[in-house]
């Protein structure tokens, strides 16, 4: 009866998520002034576009037990680039391949100082984010850079699927994709085995540092695909994304942990964690129709960082407990 109970309490908390982003759509529908309409949900989908694509190299970053401070850094440098290369070609496609390419080409370093020069991936990540940053601020001295031309914003507010802007309709494409990648493949699944235990993953004779510096290359490349994506819509970039409000950092980290990835490593999904960002967007959203400020879900964004921690906390603590009580069922095969 009691296996039965872990089972059921598994099963549950494995799609924790869905559980929790039904509760908070059905409890904003029924008291929130103006969520439950078409428009509404056309934009909560629309909003969820940047951290819905930059999620899922996050996500993969947090398989393999590390975390990439350098995140939204990339974000603001994709941006920016992107929007200089419609200024000067007029090109949108050449514009988002450049700011890709840049991302990547950061990534692949973060992953060289971790598995190379053996830093620490928060040290490197976060030194990697200052650099940038002071950069891009640098670079267009801290102000907004513009363009005139809105054919990618008209193109991603146009609806080949009702109610879903193709912004939306993009980063789900994305999503199913890298989830389909990560879980029906033996690429995929490595990581997960490097996350998990990399020294078993060595002796299995994985490649263990190509697949650690490939996840920090692919969140690069996917961090500045959003960035540059998003940028191209809204016609504009700033030096710094996180300054309007709720930092993009605060959001991936939520939503991911939400989703039931660890920061130990070996445990998460990409289709989770986007759920996680459709959980997070609605809830904000919904504190906009109450009419609260930014100030009100910065705090409600502190709230639902505690409440993170303190699941990975529990989720540790019961970990390490089974560990020393039954060590011998844990072994590594």
């Amino acid at each position: 009866m009691v296996k039965d109970r872990k089972k059921v309490w598994a099963a549950l908390n494995a799609r924790r998520i869905y559980w929790i982003f039904l509760l908070v759509f059905l409890i904003l529908s029924i008291f929130a002034p103006n969520f439950f309409n078409a428009y509404n949900i056309g934009v909560i989908l629309g909003t969820a576009m940047l951290n819905g694509i930059v999620v899922v190299g996050f996500t993969i970053v947090l398989i393999c037990g590390h975390l990439d401070l350098s995140t939204v850094a990339i974000i603001n440098l994709a941006g920016n680039l992107a929007i200089y290369v419609v200024e000067k070609t007029d090109n949108f496609v050449l514009a988002i391949l450049a700011a890709t390419v840049a991302g990547v080409l950061v990534g692949t370093v973060n992953g060289l100082l971790v598995t190379k020069a053996k830093i620490n991936s928060f040290i490197a990540t976060l030194g990697m984010s200052t650099l940038i940053q002071g950069l891009v601020s640098y670079s267009n001295n801290a102000a907004t850079r513009s363009i005139t031309n809105f054919a990618m914003t008209d193109f991603l507010d146009a609806k080949w699927i009702p109610l879903l802007p193709n912004r939306a309709l993009l980063a789900i494409i994305i999503v199913l994709v890298m989830e389909i990648f990560m879980n029906w493949t033996v690429i995929g699944k490595n990581f997960y085995l490097v996350g998990g235990n990399i020294e078993s993953a060595w002796y299995a004779g994985i490649k263990t540092d190509r697949y650690l510096t490939s996840a920090f290359s692919i969140n690069g490349g996917f961090a500045a695909l959003g960035g540059a994506v998003y940028a191209c819509y809204l016609a504009s970039a700033m030096a710094d994304i996180g300054a309007m409000g709720i930092s993009p950092l605060n959001m991936l980290i939520a939503a991911s942990v939400l989703g039931g990835a660890s920061l130990t490593g070996g445990k998460g999904s990409v289709l989770n964690s986007f759920f996680g960002v459709l959980t997070l967007t609605a809830l904000y959203n919904g504190l906009t129709c109450f009419r609260l400020g930014y100030e009100m879900q910065i705090f409600v964004n502190g709230l639902v960082l505690i409440v993170v921690v303190l699941m990975e906390a529990v989720s540790l603590y019961r970990k390490n407990k089974l560990l020393g009580s039954k060590s011998d069922l844990l072994k590594e095969k």
